[in-house]
């Protein structure tokens, strides 16, 4: 058997060479050239899987180990025969966490409190029921959005996108969906971008293009008072540079890079194809992959803050200090534009994954909206660590 995989995929060779050759390439050079004696193909989001890419191959599996699938013709690949699975789910605590962190850091630079504060949350799927928990512990007012979820729950909890966009802090987790009823390509057109109020904070963890980034650069400029987070970007790697001179925080699309997340991702691919493997005609190796355990040493935190605010931000400074990706980033712009794509995709590549909260022993006179946040993250609240 062959698998073509994704060289980026944590432990992808560990975990499927007991199957057969593993051949590890740079997901933007995965060709039909090399897949032309291939049985599986494992890739990130930067592949496009289309039936460009498969047609005339003998691909039998497709696996992304991604939560998005909007870089993958699953119609195709049913239509061909091909089964398929992705990742989703694997790293939503991390996009969480990244939204804390980005929160704190907004709270610290803007200085507000979290419970003066309404929050539209447009997607309350698996990332987005995280955050609108993680809101409700910081006593925050949730305004939340979602079509889908409200036609399939008949709920009443839910509001209009007018509404969620009334709040003081948006935060977007909806899929990339172009054209439907339920369209998020450019959800955020330029006439929504304008209804946001001034001294808005913006986050966008879900895919670039649910925001009309040329819209947001021209209200941006035009002096439109708007706090934008952005992990996410039209037209990666080439991303717009002017955009990002002008957002409040700018990172390499990696929210959801923590070093939990990216195993999650890859048990997961790897545990569907052993689901499919039969189906294939692929046979199973008697000895099982598991992923190797990675203790974290000096991993206790000591609180001196009091209040919710500097708490969080005292935590995340040590946990995931998000302005040092925003630095990392802010490099491209003294770059020559045709090195800036090189650039972001190098920021992604070589990231150090960060470790989760629950990692960490958090010490501490918290207050009980602090304590109840770190413990939705899993983190360990005033007690000894083991020795």
């Amino acid at each position: 058997m062959k698998i073509v995989a994704d060289e980026k995929i944590l432990y992808v060779k560990e975990a499927f060479s007991n199957f057969g050759e593993v051949l590890l390439l740079p997901g933007r050079k995965i060709s039909k050239r090399e897949l032309k004696d291939a049985d599986v193909l494992l890739v990130r989001s930067i592949t496009k899987v289309t039936s460009e890419l498969l047609e005339g191959t003998p691909v039998k599996f497709v696996a992304t180990a991604t939560i998005g699938e909007d870089h993958v013709d699953k119609e195709f690949l049913k239509s061909a025969g091909i089964l398929f699975a992705s990742a989703k789910g694997c790293n939503s605590q991390a996009v969480a966490e990244y939204f804390l962190a980005a929160l704190s850091t907004a709270s610290h630079r803007l200085n507000f409190r979290f419970s003066e504060k309404r929050i539209g949350i447009v997607g309350v799927g698996n990332i987005g029921g995280k955050v609108e928990r993680l809101a409700k512990a910081l006593k925050m007012h949730v305004v939340k959005n979602d079509p889908p979820l409200q036609r399939e729950t008949g709920s009443d909890e839910f509001h209009s996108l007018e509404e969620a966009l009334e709040a003081d802090i948006i935060t977007l987790h909806v899929p990339l969906n172009k054209g439907g009823g339920d369209n998020t390509f450019h959800l955020l057109d330029e006439k929504k971008l304008a209804r946001l109020k001034d001294g808005a904070v913006l986050i966008n963890t879900s895919r670039g293009e649910v925001v009309d980034n040329s819209a947001l650069l021209n209200l941006l400029k035009k002096g439109k008072e708007l706090f934008v987070v952005l992990d996410v970007w039209e037209n990666e790697p080439m991303i717009n540079a002017e955009l990002l001179r002008n957002v409040f925080i700018g990172t390499p699309h990696i929210a959801g890079y923590s070093y939990e997340g990216k195993v999650n991702a890859t048990s997961m691919i790897y545990n569907a194809f052993l689901d499919c493997a039969a189906q294939c005609g692929f046979e199973i190796p008697t000895d099982k992959w598991t992923p190797p355990k990675m203790e974290l040493k000096n991993n206790i935190i000591t609180v001196a803050e009091r209040e919710t605010e500097k708490i969080l931000s005292e935590i995340f400074e040590r946990v995931y200090p998000i302005v040092e990706d925003d630095k990392r980033l802010r490099k491209l712009l003294n770059l020559p534009s045709s090195e800036r794509a090189e650039y972001f995709d190098s920021l992604r590549n070589t990231y150090a994954f960060r470790r989760e909260l629950k990692n960490y022993f958090v010490r501490g006179d918290l207050t009980p909206e602090a304590e109840k946040a770190i413990a939705l993250c899993g983190g360990i609240v005033n007690q000894q660590k083991e020795k």
